[in-house]
This record gives C-alpha cells, structure tokens and sequence, in this order.
C-alpha cells in the first residue's frame, strides 16, 4: 500500500533527518540541553512529587491485541533462602518477563519503520530477532529529565474525559496551553491527557483501548514547531484508534518515531497528576523520566515523576 499524500505531505514537513547529523540516534532529545534542565529544575516550587506510572501487573493494560506483548508474568526463584548456609542472612529473589512496551513506557525510535525505513533514513532491517534494535534502539536514549508541561485538553474542553472517538487537534493543544498560563517551549516534554486511562482504572482494560481518543495526525506539526523532545499521553494507542483514515494505521507513531525522532509514551496516568495542576494553578513541572537502558530495546518501561 502507498501511503497517502496526505501522510506524505506532513511527513516532509516535520522531517528531522539529518537535523543532528548522519550519526543521531537520539533525534529531539537533542533539544533537552543542559540549559534546559537548569530552567526546568527551577519550575519546583513546593518539591511536591507525582507518580505517573500505573502498576506493572499481571491482570495490566495489555488485551492480547499485539502479539506477544503480554503483561507482567511475576514469579518468584528463592524465598527466604540460606544461600550460604544454616543460620545466615536469607535472601527473596524474583523474577519477571513481560512485553517491554506493556505498561507505562517509552517507544524508541526503532519500535516502527515506514516505506523500509527507520529514522534517520537507517534500514528498518537493521532490527533483528538476534540483537533487536542496532540503530535507536532505547539504550541510546539520554536520560529524559527535562521541562514537563501539561496539555490537560480534557480539562481544557470541560470535560472529564474526552469521547473515545475524539481526534486531539493542534486547536485542542492550544486551549490546553492557554489553560496552562504557559508557552510550550524547546526542549520540553509534553504530557496530553485525554481521561482515557480512566476507563482502564475502573476496570475496563478492552473499552479502555477501543475506541480511544488520542493525537490527531495534524499534531505533529504543532510539536515539530514548537521543538518539543518527546510526547507522552493516557491512552493505549497514544493516537486516535481507530484511524481518522481508512485504513492507515499509526500514522502518528510513523511521524513522531521516523520522520521526527521523537519519543513518544503511552499509558501514562495523568489522573493525580491533573489534580495538583489545577489546584496549584501551575501545569510545567520538572519530569524525570529516564529509559531503562535495555539494549538494542525498541521500547522500555519507565515509571515518571512529575516534581511540583
């Protein structure tokens, strides 16, 4: 299947190859420079922190939609053990496999390819069953510690949650910036919440994914132009699902992770995180959200904390 001009047409656009030279692996983390923690640092007011992860779990966000990603199977190798010896210290050991990408997480550059490629014009068969990612893979990530702002847009729309079939607008965007009484600016990070893991926290993880609101495919621009270094929302899908076009499936994710080099995170649980915002009357935070450096990783899970 060709993608349509429409994709195509943006995708020249927002295209970062090359930005950051041949050799870039990391795309616009790039932005997050050490000025840019220094300002972000001082966002802190009361040193108030907000967990933004939801629990690793085997009953998690994962329905069996993507093969293979399945959520966290827990099991433990020594209980109370003397491992050396009658009357010494015992030890509790466990162990877990899970879908890297299963809970809350970041996507790597490598997670997708279009047209044969990865970012940077690199060879989508440069991922392997043996090594996984050899280029963007989460390893090379820096440690993602920057400026956060909150796009509260279901805030911003008066609404709880947003309808499952609403396409987050660049318009969407600005309300929830103007909410926000600040100017997303180079180098942050961008949290979009929907309301959506609402319907995950109440019970429902197979509504909780379908039908999702989510990123609309005219956003990228908006955060091409802004600079922004990665973007993470509350959703399964982090885009609209299903499609705002017939059959082109995670245009979005091709956008963000090919074209821009752009981390982007899904199922992140902005709920307690909405709260403190509009009690305080301040939505930019300092965010720690660094990647496990799981090598050749074409994602990793990553447990965020927003500091007030």
């Amino acid at each position: 299947m060709t993608l349509p001009a429409e994709f195509r047409d943006i995708a020249a656009r927002v295209n970062n190859w090359g930005r950051w030279g041949a050799d870039d692996e990391i795309g616009t983390l790039n932005l997050i420079t050490d000025d840019v923690v220094r300002a972000a640092a001082a966002e802190i007011r009361t040193g108030r922190r907000v967990p933004l992860a939801l629990p690793l779990r085997e009953d998690g966000v994962q329905t069996g939609l993507i093969p293979g990603r399945v959520n966290p199977l827990h099991a433990m190798v020594q209980i109370n053990q003397e491992v050396f010896g009658p009357g010494t210290v015992a030890c509790s050991d466990d162990i877990v496999t899970m879908g890297l990408q299963a809970g809350t997480h970041w996507d790597a550059l490598s997670h997708v390819s279009h047209s044969g490629k990865l970012y940077n014009g690199r060879p989508a068969a440069t991922v392997t069953a043996h090594g996984g990612a050899e280029f963007g893979g989460i390893d090379k990530a820096r440690h993602v510690v920057s400026r956060g702002v909150l796009l509260d847009v279901a805030r911003a729309r008066g609404a709880d949650r947003l309808a499952g079939d609403h396409a987050v607008t660049p318009e969407d965007l600005e309300a929830a910036e103007e909410l926000a009484g600040t100017r997303v600016r180079a180098g942050d990070v961008v949290l979009v919440r929907t309301g959506q893991v609402q319907v995950y926290l109440s019970g429902d993880k197979h509504g909780y994914g379908y039908p999702s609101p989510g990123l609309s495919i005219r956003t990228p621009e908006w955060f091409h132009a802004r600079d922004v270094a990665a973007v993470a929302d509350d959703t399964l899908t982090f885009e609209i699902f299903p499609p705002e076009i017939e059959d082109l499936w995670l245009p979005v994710h091709a956008l963000h992770l090919v074209e821009m080099g752009m981390l982007q995170g899904q199922n992140w649980n902005l709920e307690k995180l909405s709260t403190a915002c509009g009690e305080t009357g301040r939505y930019a935070f300092l965010l720690s959200a660094m990647p496990e450096p799981f090598v050749g990783g074409t994602g990793t899970p990553v447990s965020p904390v927003a500091v007030l």
